[in-house]
């Protein structure tokens, strides 16, 4: 063969593979760009209010998290649904209050124990509707019968414990006696003997993202730190060993979790789905001082309570949304929200269809792309029949307030206990007798509210 007739077989050759991404290279980012966006829901446990550095700690080392909030938005008075972890998740995963919800209190840890009631209708259910695929990683929490699991309850894969803590190399639930060993994939019970659950989590949250590249998916990350036990890694406890008992402690879970979250950001960027993915960042409510957590290492700031607690530092927590080619980046929003927002911002952004009374949240799309007030007039939380706070406008009003904290005495005159946030967000003051007719009113508000629940 003549290198002429040669040079004019080659470069008809290019101008075919030419001619082919021409015509398949637009349709294939077509289809990407019509592809729904990916969201995972990293779920932190028992993380304080202003712990991570983007929030106001200045002894925490938080890069990753840092690094959500300089790719998306960092929200200040954002508020978990309850003061502690069941009625938190079944908050988010339904968009509803936990007393709307079915499971106002913690769920049980026991097989057998029930949980989110099967019949309500989860974010996962509602995107695998729409074409996603949908995992879990870590903790549960949320019902130990087949029907209450995470398989039972949308989600086509699972990994982790479905009571409320293990120990992160034995994968036994230490709570209380008989220990028993709660580590499970796909309802399924699995032994992995010693290897570290952060470890675990991270791998399986990994491979998740691996094997669904080419499609939607939605994965729930619930780690389970800064829980009890306070479990951080060598590297971490190393870094802080000069800080005092507990925060020490605390300080290298957070770390640890940290770090875990910079692996899964980095697995998202090696597989090119930054990009087309909606990353929510939130704790399930405040910190911990539980003797299980050697009484305490996490803050609020400057906020009044912790952990099961109505007072701030009970149920506002840190949270962040990070979508960065269709959500503004480097941006504070002040405005009330909560995590029962977050299934119904899902949906748009998604742009899936929804009824919006389906919901007790609201959309916060607009508060974030526009800076639009808050969604919520009023909103209640139920923490038992006798123990409750309701919020209208600056004004909140608690029913026999509890403070882990112990900042200052609770008085029985202060078993109605009312506070203007915006003037005294440290709640030390109890201003129900200088304000009676608001008192009536919120009181009005939560009644009529509650009597909707039954």
């Amino acid at each position: 063969m003549n290198m002429k007739k040669l040079t004019f077989i080659i470069w008809g050759f290019i101008i075919k593979i030419g001619m082919l991404y021409l015509f398949l290279a637009p349709g294939q980012a077509f289809q990407n760009e019509n592809r729904k966006p990916n969201v995972i829901i990293i779920y932190t446990d028992d993380q304080g209010t202003i712990d991570a550095n983007c929030f106001g700690a200045k002894d925490l080392y938080t890069p990753n998290i840092d690094e959500l909030a300089e790719t998306g938005v960092r929200f200040t008075q954002f508020y978990a649904a309850a003061p502690v972890c069941s009625p938190s998740r079944a908050a988010l995963l339904t968009g509803k209050t936990p007393l709307a919800a079915g499971l106002p209190g913690n769920a049980s840890s026991q097989k057998g124990g029930k949980g989110l009631p099967a019949e309500q209708v989860t974010i996962a259910e509602k995107l695998k509707e729409h074409g996603y695929f949908t995992g879990h990683v870590g903790k549960w929490h949320l019902g130990y019968t087949p029907e209450t699991m995470p398989n039972g309850q949308g989600f086509d894969y699972s990994f982790g414990h479905m009571g409320g803590c293990i120990d992160n190399y034995s994968h036994f639930f230490y709570w209380n006696g008989p220990n028993k060993h709660d580590l499970w994939e796909n309802s399924e019970e699995v032994w992995m003997d010693g290897e570290y659950f952060q470890d675990l989590m991270s791998d399986k949250a990994n491979s998740f993202l691996e094997q669904n590249k080419d499609t939607s998916f939605f994965l729930y990350y619930a780690i389970n730190l800064p829980h009890y036990p306070l479990q951080g890694t060598d590297k971490w406890r190393e870094h802080y060993k000069d800080m005092e008992s507990p925060r020490d402690k605390y300080a290298a879970a957070v770390s640890t979790v940290d770090e875990r979250i910079g692996e899964l950001l980095a697995k998202l960027e090696s597989l090119h789905l930054r990009d087309n993915t909606i990353i929510i960042f939130q704790s399930d409510h405040g910190h911990s001082v539980e003797d299980r957590t050697f009484g305490g290492g996490g803050s609020s700031g400057i906020y009044r309570g912790a952990k099961f607690s109505l007072f701030e530092g009970g149920i506002r927590v840190p949270a962040i949304i990070s979508y960065p080619t269709a959500l503004p980046q480097k941006v504070v929003r002040d405005q009330l929200c909560v995590n029962v927002d977050w299934f119904p911002t899902i949906l748009d952004l998604a742009d899936i269809s929804y009824k919006e009374d389906t919901y007790e949240g609201k959309s916060i799309k607009n508060v974030i792309t526009e800076n639009t007030p808050t969604a919520h007039d009023v909103f209640w939380w139920y923490s038992g029949k006798d123990r409750w706070a309701v919020r209208k406008g600056d004004w909140k009003l608690l029913k026999n307030p509890r403070d882990p904290t112990q900042k200052t005495a609770i008085a029985e005159s202060d078993s109605l206990f009312l506070v203007n946030i915006l003037d005294h967000p440290r709640e030390l003051e109890n201003s129900a007798q200088q304000y009676p007719e608001k008192v009536k009113e919120l009181q009005k508000e939560y009644n009529a509210w509650y009597a909707k629940q039954k």
